[in-house]
C-alpha cells in the first residue's frame, strides 16, 4: 500500500434524537451530498461505495446511495458494532491505497431507537455471550444494560486499581458540554458543570451517572477518499491525508487478562495505536488532536492511556492538569465526542473524520484547535474491532 490516500470531501448532518430524524437513507443522501458537494465532484465520479450502518435489513447501504445516483458501481455494505463507520473508512481507504479504486466514498448512517443497547436476534448465539461470563465473573450486576455495565466496570476497575474518582469521569463529561457549545452539529450543547454531572440520576450508584453515558442518536455522515493521481487530474483539494491507518480485533487478553479494562478494547486500542505510530513515523506527544471514542466517560479516560498519551494509571492526572483540552497536550473530542454530539453507530466514525478534517483544514471555527497539523482518531466497537487513523494536514 504506497499510494497516498486524501480526504478530498466530508459531510456531516446535525445528529437528533430516535423519533426526530428522517429516515436512514434520506439521511444518508443528505450526508453523501454534503461530502460530494465539499469535494465538487458528483455521483458519477466515485468508484466504489462503502455504507456503514449497524441497525437495519440487508443492502440498507444501496437503498441510501441510490438516492445518490444509479450507476452501477459496487456498493458493500459493513456493520462492524460502533466502530462501523471507521470500518467503512478503512476499507475505503485500503482500496484506494491498493490501487483497486481511486475515488471513493464512504458513507456512515443510523436511525436507532430510543433507549439503551441490546441484542436483537434472540433465537442464536450473542457475539456478547463471553464477554457476559467474563463480566458476571468479574462484576456482576446482570440487571444492568449490555453497554454500561461493560463500560462502567471497566471504570470501576480503574478507580480500584488507581483510585481514579468518580469526580474525575464527572469533569470529562462537563469538558465534553464546554466543547460541544461550539458544535451547531451536536445534540447536547448546553455546558454542564462537575457538580450537575455527579448529581444527574444514577445509572450505577457509585459508578456512573447518567450524564456520563452517551445517548442514542439518529443521523449520518460521509467522506469522500481519493488517490493523489485523482487529485491532481481533477484539480481536488489535498490538503488533508490520511498518512497512517490500523484495525485491529480482539487478542487473547481480552478474556484471558479477567481485568475489565482489557475487555472493553483497551488492547485493542493500544496496538492499533502503536501500529499508526511506527507507520507514520509520529509518536502521541506530536498529536494536536484527537477524535476518541467517548461512548461512556469511562472509557474516554481508559482511552488516554490505550493511545499512548499518558502512561496506565496516570489518566486521572493527565485530567486534573487540563491536558485534554484546549491549552493542554491534545485536544480530546474538540466536536463534544459521543457524549455530547451523539453516538449514531454507522455515522459516528465519519463524524470524527467529519470532525479532524475540519480542524487540519482549519475550518473549524469557534471550536478550532490553533495551529493543528496532526488529528488521530480512534473508534471502538465491541465483539470487537477497533480502527485508529492519522491525518496529517499538507
Amino acid at each position: 500500500m504506497s499510494r497516498r490516500v486524501f480526504v478530498s470531501g466530508v459531510g456531516m448532518i446535525p445528529f437528533v434524537k430516535p423519533g426526530a430524524s428522517a429516515s436512514y437513507d434520506v439521511m444518508g443522501e443528505q450526508a453523501g451530498r454534503l461530502a460530494l458537494s465539499d469535494a465538487g465532484m458528483s455521483y458519477a465520479d466515485l468508484q466504489q461505495v462503502y455504507a456503514g450502518y449497524v441497525y437495519g435489513d440487508s443492502t440498507s447501504g444501496q437503498k441510501a446511495s441510490y438516492r445518490l445516483g444509479m450507476t452501477g458501481i459496487p456498493v458493500i455494505n459493513v456493520n462492524n458494532n460502533c466502530s462501523t463507520g471507521s470500518t467503512a473508512l478503512f476499507l475505503a481507504r485500503q482500496a484506494i491505497a491498493s490501487g483497486a479504486a481511486d475515488c471513493v466514498l464512504a458513507l456512515g448512517f443510523e436511525q436507532m431507537a430510543p433507549g439503551a443497547l441490546g441484542t436483537v436476534f434472540k433465537d442464536r448465539p450473542s457475539p456478547f455471550d463471553d464477554f457476559d461470563r467474563e463480566t458476571d465473573q468479574l462484576v456482576g450486576m446482570p440487571e444492568i444494560p449490555l453497554a454500561l455495565r461493560y463500560f462502567g466496570g471497566a471504570g470501576l476497575s480503574h478507580m480500584k486499581k488507581y483510585g481514579t474518582r468518580l469526580e474525575t469521569f464527572a469533569s470529562i463529561r462537563a469538558k465534553a458540554s464546554r466543547h460541544a457549545a461550539n458544535n451547531p452539529l451536536a445534540l447536547f450543547r448546553k455546558p454542564v458543570s462537575v457538580e450537575e454531572v455527579m448529581n444527574a440520576p444514577a445509572l450505577w450508584p457509585g459508578v456512573m451517572t447518567r450524564l456520563m453515558a452517551c445517548p442514542p442518536t439518529c443521523g449520518a455522515a460521509a467522506a469522500v477518499l481519493v488517490s493523489e493521481d485523482f487529485a491532481r487530474s481533477k484539480g481536488l483539494r489535498r490538503d488533508v491525508h490520511i498518512a497512517a491507518q490500523a484495525m485491529t480485533t480482539d487478542g487473547p487478553s481480552t478474556f484471558g487478562a479477567h481485568d475489565m479494562i482489557r475487555l472493553v478494547g483497551f488492547d485493542m486500542a493500544r496496538e492499533a495505536a502503536q501500529r499508526v505510530y511506527e507507520q507514520a513515523g509520529i509518536g502521541p506527544q506530536e498529536v494536536d488532536v484527537v477524535e476518541l471514542h467517548d461512548c461512556f466517560a469511562q472509557n474516554e479516560l481508559i482511552s488516554y492511556e490505550a493511545l499512548g498519551f499518558c502512561p496506565e494509571g496516570g489518566a486521572e492526572q493527565f485530567v486534573m492538569d487540563g491536558d485534554n483540552t484546549y491549552g493542554g497536550k491534545v485536544v480530546t473530542n474538540p466536536s463534544g465526542g459521543l457524549l455530547c454530539k451523539g453516538h449514531p453507530l454507522g455515522a459516528t466514525g465519519l463524524a470524527q473524520c467529519f470532525e479532524l478534517t475540519q480542524q487540519l483544514r482549519g475550518t473549524a471555527q469557534a471550536r478550532q484547535v490553533a495551529g493543528a497539523k496532526i488529528g488521530l482518531q480512534h473508534n471502538l466497537g465491541l465483539g470487537g474491532a477497533c480502527v485508529v487513523s492519522l491525518y496529517l494536514s499538507a
